[in-house]
């Protein structure tokens, strides 16, 4: 068990403090202070004009930098020119041997498939191809099996 702590039976400091301080030591204390607080001057740091800008000017000037480091890295990247080469290099082969090479896979493919390409705009209008009179439209047309019920 803790023995009771008294404070009577402890000595006390002597009255008069154990030194007294130097003379004028308080009117100097706030200038010795000063002085270690103050940080040397040295040379301004090459990027001190950026301090001295407002802060919405210098946001600004983040965000023009930010902006022009992503349209550069879209400009400059390879992916951008790779794409409109590899159409062209498509349209360069004959009609003739895609044919042969899409009836000779083994997997068959639709209209709908060839529709969704984003390269299949033609450069040629259709009536350069297609050389069919109306009749034979309209011959074509009634051919094709209808569902009179689901449009009513």
């Amino acid at each position: 068990m803790n023995t009771p702590f008294r404070l009577d039976e402890h000595r006390r400091r002597p009255q008069p403090p154990l030194a007294p301080p130097p003379d004028r030591y308080f009117e100097q204390l706030p200038m010795r202070v000063m002085q270690r607080v103050q940080a040397p001057e040295t040379a301004a740091p090459a990027w001190g004009w950026l301090a001295a800008l407002a802060a919405p000017l210098r946001t600004a000037l983040a965000s023009a930098l930010v902006l022009s480091g992503f349209a550069a890295s879209f400009l400059l990247s390879p992916a951008g020119p790779a794409a409109s080469g590899t159409s062209d290099a498509l349209a360069q082969v004959p009609r003739q041997e895609l044919m042969q090479y899409l009836l000779a896979s083994d997997q068959r493919i639709s209209l709908t498939d060839l529709a969704e390409l984003p390269g299949t705009a033609q450069s040629t209008p259709a009536e350069t191809y297609l050389h069919a009179s109306p009749d034979e439209l309209q011959d074509l047309l009634d051919l094709q099996p209808s569902d009179e019920e689901t449009y009513l």
